[in-house]
């Protein structure tokens, strides 16, 4: 089979070549073919060490360790929505509206977002970039489910544009570009980013899932409980007002972003990651540590408010937490690129997102805010890396003279 999809694309490669008819379409053809096929180029001049791997098929793996989050968050989806219907239905019907509900976001958002890389490329005469294969499935991910199609076209163009290709496309942005997105619609949209009404669909979904919400329904996250909580505690309830516990938040049996509330999804999609070498585990384990020092930290000196008392193990469970630190601090092209570097950016990550939320309760997420901060930083935490490692090999090669 895959020999004959070659031959056929071979024979229609001299069309899209220099000379073929359809030779201002090159850049759109080729993104196709190296979509399909490992491209057969080889380097020509100096010494190059080839992976078994390039960036696309990188791409894909990061993709297929999302999978976990986004089935879970199709069925959590689903099981909002009936249970704040009160009604009760079996496992498919919830599953299959969730993914009626978050099918149309990625569509949206990787329509948007490679129509614009393949635009760009083709004005350009350049080859069509990979990256948006793993932004296109982040965005969707992280947005809540209530969100409208044309604030996510809006939010990817942005991002694509201005937080990518005017720094010079895949590899040259120095923000993650999934959560410039998010950012974007976050102040640009507050009333739809955030409050008690986006996290739980209650509406009908293509004729799914009719009803109201009961008299006890409330929407919020259990971030959103905490952060407006009028006094030293907060009572961490689901959306009938029953209690949660750190398992409950582990699972994912909470309202959130699409792909956001189940830890044990993000862990098998991050073990993926580790085991492919994808992703790196200094990063990932650092963000963890920082995070959980930094609400211990608070636990212990901080202010007398809900979100100090929140215990240091929940903070690592609730909210973006989890996924932020597998799949957005891991981003190769915007952290830390030094092995000493990982350390300290993924760490100021975790403690910056345990701050945030402490101190600016108007904020109760804080990973998105973190991350973004610490991509300004990491090219100057490689630079004094690299410098101190100079001056001590400097220092050895002294003593030795």
């Amino acid at each position: 089979m895959s020999n004959k999809l070659r031959k056929y694309v071979d024979q229609l490669k001299p069309h899209f070549s220099k000379g073929g008819k359809f030779e201002k379409l090159h850049s759109v053809f080729d993104g196709f073919e190296t979509f399909l096929f490992t491209p057969n180029i080889t380097s020509k001049r100096g010494t190059h060490i080839h992976d078994a791997i390039d960036s696309k098929r990188t791409m894909i793996v990061v993709v297929l360790a999302m999978v976990p989050a986004l089935l879970f968050g199709m069925y959590n989806i689903g099981y909002q929505h009936y249970l704040a219907i009160g009604q009760e239905v079996g496992f498919w019907d919830m599953f299959l509206f969730g993914a009626l509900a978050i099918i149309p976001t990625i569509i949206v958002s990787y329509g948007v977002g490679l129509g614009i890389e393949f635009v760009i490329a083709q004005i350009k005469g350049h080859e069509v970039q990979e990256g948006f294969l793993v932004s296109g499935m982040l965005i969707p991910l992280i947005v809540p489910v209530d969100t409208p199609l044309w604030m996510v076209a809006v939010a990817t163009a942005f991002a694509v544009v201005f937080a990518k290709e005017v720094f010079g496309g895949t590899g040259m942005n120095i923000f993650n570009v999934a959560l410039v997105a998010r950012a974007f619609l976050f102040f640009a949209y507050p009333t739809f980013m955030s409050g008690d009404k986006v996290w739980v669909r209650t509406g009908t979904t293509f004729g799914l899932g009719e009803g109201t919400p009961v008299d006890s329904f409330s929407g919020a996250t259990v971030l959103g409980e905490v952060a407006t909580a009028p006094g030293a505690t907060a009572s961490l309830t689901d959306t009938l007002g029953n209690p949660i516990s750190f398992i409950d938040g582990f699972l994912g049996l909470i309202p959130g972003s699409m792909g956001e509330t189940s830890t044990l999804a993000i862990l098998l999609g991050a073990g993926l990651l580790l085991l492919t070498g994808v992703a790196s585990w200094k990063v990932i384990f650092s963000v963890f540590g920082g995070g959980a020092i930094m609400a211990y930290v608070f636990n212990i000196i901080g202010p007398d408010t809900a979100y100090a008392n929140l215990e240091w193990y929940n903070h690592l469970v609730f909210g973006g937490f989890a996924f932020g630190a597998v799949f957005m601090a891991t981003d190769p092209v915007t952290s830390a690129r030094t092995e000493t570097g990982k350390w300290i950016y993924g760490f100021m990550i975790g403690a910056f997102t345990i701050i945030i939320r402490v101190l600016n309760p108007g904020y109760p997420e804080g990973m998105m805010l973190a991350i973004l901060f610490m991509n300004i930083f990491a090219p100057l935490i490689d630079y004094y890396v690299v410098d101190a490692n100079i001056k001590k090999r400097l220092k050895r090669a002294q003593i030795k003279a």
